[in-house]
């Protein structure tokens, strides 16, 4: 059976939520606005979620799992994603003879 049939990639990562970098899930935005956006409708949600039991009852409830679909999940997968957002483009990683590293671009121009 290849990985692709299980769900997996042909290079050993995997697809979680449809995206991958480099074999790596990726929780990043296209801009950081937009991820601030997300985390603020996506805590704003939970928030209003448990704070309105009081008055609403458990129907209130259902505003959390719209706020974890917004933020991807989990708070700390939206605080990944805020991370992987803030160093797009600004990190290389370099493998050479099995050691890795990271360290920031060289600067162009």
């Amino acid at each position: 059976m290849s990985a692709r049939a299980v769900g997996g990639r042909a290079d050993g990562g995997r697809t979680v939520g449809g995206r991958t970098v480099g074999g790596r899930a990726d929780f990043a935005s296209a801009t950081l606005a937009r991820h601030l956006l997300r985390g603020a409708a996506g805590f704003g949600a939970i928030a209003a979620g448990l704070g309105l039991v009081p008055v609403l009852g458990p129907f209130a409830l259902l505003l959390v799992p719209v706020g974890l679909f917004a933020l991807r999940g989990c708070p700390m997968c939206w605080t990944i994603g805020l991370l992987q957002t803030l160093s797009r483009g600004r990190l290389r990683r370099d493998c050479r003879d099995g050691v890795c590293r990271v360290a920031p671009r060289p600067k162009e121009g």
